[in-house]
């Protein structure tokens, strides 16, 4: 129990702290932006596992061999039975930590979804008096402003994309439909619900530096994906065209409620900024996920070669091993027992 602890432990630090800085800094990544992304996900789950874990198994360690044998005794204690093993304050200490740390994870992650919907809930009721349902587009809706704007909006009970007048009048046809294939993408993919996770991560855990890199590679990774699903519709060009576009007008504005609906409210209803502060007269309104980032910029108009099969192969493998280990730390010996 107390070797499965420190291997917990010291694999909770690791991916706490070098792991995500060494992935945050890699150049492969945005040669295959879904691995990297099944990686970021194999990383926060690890962490959190291994973090919980630590604590729980060198809690319970006098009370057993294996973690299934000393939750028994634990209950034991719990029930009052005669003949328990008892816990010493520091032991307590360590179960109270992995309780109040797990609890705390599991909040913040629903508080997080709560927030979300409610903004979400909050901006369809914005569109629906701001815009009108596209006449060419199924499943999309049209804001009457000049600046050029498309986002998603996700939802249970429907998603909608969002365009503006302005990017209407502004794009031909091949780079429309580019702008929407890439906004479908988000929506089909269900990419809000990685960054609802990550976010979740993020406000669970504002000290940990490596919290906010995840949330922003994430953020970037599932732009990159969403661009390759709108170039096996458009050239390369016409989407580069279309993208820059929407950048342009999806910059930060002030004043008025429309420029608040394309700015702030958009990026927090889509769920980039879930809980971002709210952006008043004379503050710069939150930039939608979807601004061209130069990283994503050099992918569209320098393309690279996809990571090989071996390469991506290997990170997969690797994203497993990383939620087995403190899987198996935490309950293979209670089996093989």
């Amino acid at each position: 129990m107390l070797t499965a602890s420190y291997l917990l432990l010291g694999l909770a630090i690791i991916l706490a702290w070098p792991a995500p800085i060494v992935l945050s800094r890699a150049h492969w990544t945005s040669r295959s932006p879904f691995t990297a992304l099944l990686l970021w996900q194999a990383i926060a789950l690890a962490g959190g596992l291994s973090m919980i874990g630590a604590f729980l198994v060198w809690g319970l360690s006098p009370l057993g061999d294996n973690l299934l044998s000393a939750l028994s005794g634990f209950r034991r204690i719990v029930l009052g039975e005669p003949g328990a093993s008892l816990l010493t304050v520091v032991h307590v200490f360590a179960l109270s930590t992995a309780l109040l740390l797990g609890a705390h994870l599991i909040f913040t992650l629903l508080l997080t979804a709560y927030k979300v919907t409610r903004q979400r809930t909050r901006h369809r009721r914005l569109l629906a008096l701001l815009s009108g349902p596209s006449s060419s587009i199924p499943g999309a809706v049209v804001v009457e402003h000049q600046a050029p704007v498309a986002y998603c909006l996700p939802g249970f009970n429907g998603s909608l994309t969002v365009l503006s007048r302005g990017l209407l009048d502004s794009l031909d046809e091949e780079g429309l439909r580019g702008v929407v294939a890439h906004e479908r993408a988000h929506l089909d993919q269900r990419h809000d619900l990685l960054i609802l996770a990550f976010e979740s991560w993020n406000q669970a855990l504002p000290w940990l530096p490596t919290s906010r890199l995840a949330r922003l590679a994430v953020q970037e990774l599932i732009e990159m994906l969403a661009d390759d699903a709108a170039l096996e519709q458009v050239s390369r060009e016409d989407l580069l065209r279309s993208l820059v576009a929407v950048a342009s007008g999806m910059a930060p504005a002030t004043g008025g409620d429309v420029q608040t609906l394309l700015g702030e409210d958009a990026a927090r209803a889509r769920g980039a900024e879930a809980v971002a502060p709210a952006a008043g007269p004379g503050r710069a309104a939150a930039v939608p996920a979807s601004q061209l980032s130069s990283l994503r910029l050099r992918r569209l108009l320098s393309p690279v070669e996809e990571l090989p099969l071996a390469g991506r192969s290997a990170v997969m493998a690797t994203a497993v091993l990383l939620v087995l280990v403190p899987t198996l730390a935490l309950v293979a010996p209670g089996l093989l027992n």
